[in-house]
């Protein structure tokens, strides 16, 4: 295009976020802003939601900073963005702050921020804001309002309210439940060790049930029944290896927790199951941000110039750690 607009280089930043291109979508914005393009509002509503994919939430605030000193409205749309943003990228205070602030808030605003609380470990105050948004505001709440409301019964351990707000979405709301709605409440049955009830849910499920659900039960298993007590476990497994006959993950999940209380003979029969399928456990990765810059660690890879200053630290982190533990 020889003339571009601003409208042109927001639907290609957006195009770019659709296509899960997030990296892409944050170099178009610079090379908008090189170009001598100012950002509107849709344009920081666009970054923020690739901020939020990626996690990064240096760049978040960095653009939350220009929203402010462009002195733009933070209306409705871009209100949820920063909240949604913050609320990924870790930072509930802030996406509470922001929450506050906006103004004119809707379904989704709210919903962002009861799904920040919750996915975080506040639990109680997922609920508080959900009940909050139902008695002093007109909003009916949607499918992603009452995820957050199950995430948050899942962490807290409140398997009634679960059950309560689950039948409540269908018979009072009448949305129907998705494969996420599911698998939070499998979570929620899973982590209170109902196994047997929670398998009996997953096989009445109006569709069939992905791999993520069935990987949330497998979970349970080796915290709640590593001996199988109930059978529950390997009909899990065999499920998962139907599914997904070539991920490790799920065998090492369960070699681990058998080696865990000390049942080695099947975990050396589920580590020689994998060596015959030509499995091999791909390695951890994490990631640290400091000072803007994001750094990539692999396990078992000491090829990082610093790892011996790093492993120095945690060391010495420890020690202090274990001095502190027998004062």
């Amino acid at each position: 295009m020889t003339h571009r607009t601003v409208v042109s280089w927001n639907s290609m930043i957006s195009a770019s976020v659709e296509c899960s291109w997030v990296y892409d979508s944050v170099e178009l914005f610079i090379k908008m802003r090189d170009g001598g393009f100012e950002p509107d509002e849709t344009t920081m509503v666009i970054v923020l939601s690739s901020c939020a994919e990626l996690g990064n939430l240096s760049l978040g605030k960095w653009v939350h900073s220009q929203v402010i000193a462009k002195g733009m409205s933070v209306n409705c749309q871009l209100g949820t963005a920063l909240v949604d943003m913050y609320g990924k990228c870790g930072d509930v205070d802030y996406a509470s702050l922001v929450f506050r602030r906006t103004v004119h808030r809707n379904v989704w605003t709210w919903s962002s921020m009861i799904l920040g609380f919750a996915q975080h470990g506040f639990a109680g105050y997922a609920l508080q804001l959900f009940n909050e948004m139902r008695r002093n505001h007109s909003i009916k709440p949607n499918h992603v309002t009452f995820l957050g409301v199950l995430c948050a019964c899942s962490h807290a351990g409140l398997v009634e309210d679960g059950r309560y707000y689950f039948n409540e979405m269908k018979q009072v709301h009448g949305i129907s439940p998705r494969m996420v709605h599911f698998g939070a409440m499998v979570d929620i049955l899973g982590r209170a060790g109902l196994l047997e009830e929670a398998y009996a849910f997953v096989t009445k499920m109006p569709f069939e049930a992905d791999a993520v659900v069935w990987r949330a039960l497998l979970s349970a298993c080796t915290i709640h029944d590593v001996n199988d007590c109930t059978g529950v476990g390997e009909k899990v497994r065999r499920r998962l290896t139907e599914l997904e006959p070539k991920r490790c993950g799920n065998f090492v999940m369960l070699a681990n927790s058998f080696a865990e209380v000390g049942l080695w003979e099947k975990a050396a029969q589920l580590r020689s199951s994998m060596r015959r399928r030509g499995l091999k456990k791909i390695g951890g990765a994490s990631f640290l941000e400091v000072g803007g810059s994001t750094f990539k660690f692999f396990s078992g890879d000491y090829s990082c110039v610093p790892f011996s200053d790093i492993f120095l630290l945690l060391n010495t982190l420890n020690l202090h750690a274990n001095m502190i533990r027998f004062e």
